[in-house]
């Protein structure tokens, strides 16, 4: 919502007004100098819309105020060319509205359009969003990447790896819904205050890594040459693509890291399809380059990649994870139930990668239960056993 400045005016004062916390008002106004504010200049206050309605006989900004528990300065905030003793029937005026729903729906088959769409609503509503762009996919959609917060605790999410596992991008986008609306309302999620994990973190989100798989998972073979027939040929001409994890080119985007990629290789097939081709070589492909370049440049402390399904947690590679990271999957597998599984035979993951040359803690979260692609009727309950890592992330 864009209120405008007057004399005297500071963003304290807008932060005690509106009720929002003025790290957030400063975070959503990052192109101007807070100690110099401009009579006239336009401020975004983050967590608000202004509601447009018309004056109707007997209305004053007393009452339209009183009716919905607001002080008539912020009525006047945004509303700065209105005289409010001068107010006629048919005028329109606008109104603060706090916004305490979500306006992410997760619970439906989410592509990346609709993705697009709700990172676009949330960034309007949450100003404080950064989002910028972290490469392009083989038919050439932006990956983002969702920034939020201030702290020094670098923690990085993601989803969506693996094309038909694509559930996993709207439960990440529910839980940042989730704690924008917590950060904003100052309302407590699982009994926990947000507002520190704002201070303390900067958590990295990108919700989906594979935009074309799901896509393609969803949707149907692409309308391009030469995709439309290729992946059909990848797929052994079945136009039934439920099966595939892969990205557009049939590349496992998760058989992707360097690795042990040599192993991986070795076990799986030799030529594109649906699932875990490894590629000619290790980062052959531009959403795997995109996914490596971004955890070069944050240098994350932790790392969780959200996969289904079989409520497990992955945390170990080779030995080169840290002692902490079997107290911090201790701590996700007693918020959520699932089962902490140090290794298994497998190698030339993300979670793998950033093990073997960070030696910080990774994890590979196995989220739902059954066959890929889980059923959208499982999000609900998915997303309630995954609230808590998501929530641990930020605060062990």
């Amino acid at each position: 919502m864009d209120i405008f400045v007057r004399k005297g005016d500071s963003l304290w004062h807008y932060s005690q007004l509106f009720k929002i916390n003025l790290q957030l008002i400063n975070d959503s106004n990052r192109d101007i100098q807070p100690n110099s504010l401009s009579i006239g200049q336009r401020i975004r206050i983050p967590g608000f819309v202004a509601q447009e309605q018309q004056i109707r006989q007997g209305d004053t900004m007393w009452k339209l105020a009183q009716n919905r528990n607001l002080s008539i300065e912020a009525l006047l905030l945004v509303n700065p060319t209105i005289d409010p003793n001068q107010l006629k029937i048919g005028q329109t005026i606008k109104i603060p509205l706090r916004i305490t729903w979500r306006l992410v729906n997760g619970g439906q088959n989410y592509d990346y359009k609709m993705m697009m769409n709700d990172i676009k609503r949330l960034q309007g509503v949450y100003p404080f969003l950064q989002v910028p762009t972290i490469g392009n996919t083989v038919l050439g959609k932006t990956i983002p990447e969702i920034l939020i917060g201030n702290g020094r605790k670098k923690v990085h999410y993601n989803g969506s790896f693996h094309a038909n596992e694509w559930i996993t991008t709207p439960v990440i986008m529910t839980f940042l819904n989730d704690y924008l609306l917590s950060l904003t309302n100052q309302n407590p999620i699982r009994g926990l205050t947000t507002s520190p994990f704002y201070q303390q973190s900067t958590l990295s989100i990108v919700p989906m890594v594979n935009p074309d798989g799901v896509d393609l998972v969803l949707h149907g073979s692409p309308a391009n040459e030469p995709w439309k027939k290729k992946v059909v040929e990848y797929n052994k001409g079945s136009m039934d693509f439920s099966g595939w994890k892969a990205n557009i080119r049939g590349v496992d985007l998760n058989d992707q890291f360097p690795a042990r990629w040599e192993l991986e290789k070795a076990r799986n097939p030799d030529k594109p399809g649906p699932r875990d081709y490894g590629g000619e070589k290790p980062l052959s492909e531009p959403e795997a380059v995109a996914m490596a370049e971004l955890t070069k440049k944050r240098d994350f402390l932790r790392v969780l990649a959200f996969h289904t399904q079989g409520e497990v947690i992955y945390w170990g590679f080779e030995n080169a994870e840290p002692p902490e990271s079997e107290v911090i999957v201790k701590e996700f597998s007693r918020v959520s139930g699932y089962e902490p599984v140090k290794t298994i035979e497998s190698y030339a993951g993300y979670k793998d990668w950033f093990i073997q040359d960070w030696h910080r803690p990774g994890f590979t979260v196995e989220i739902g239960r059954g066959v890929n692609p889980l059923p959208i009727s499982q999000f609900d309950e998915i997303y309630q056993k995954t609230l808590g890592i998501f929530l641990a992330g930020l605060y062990m």
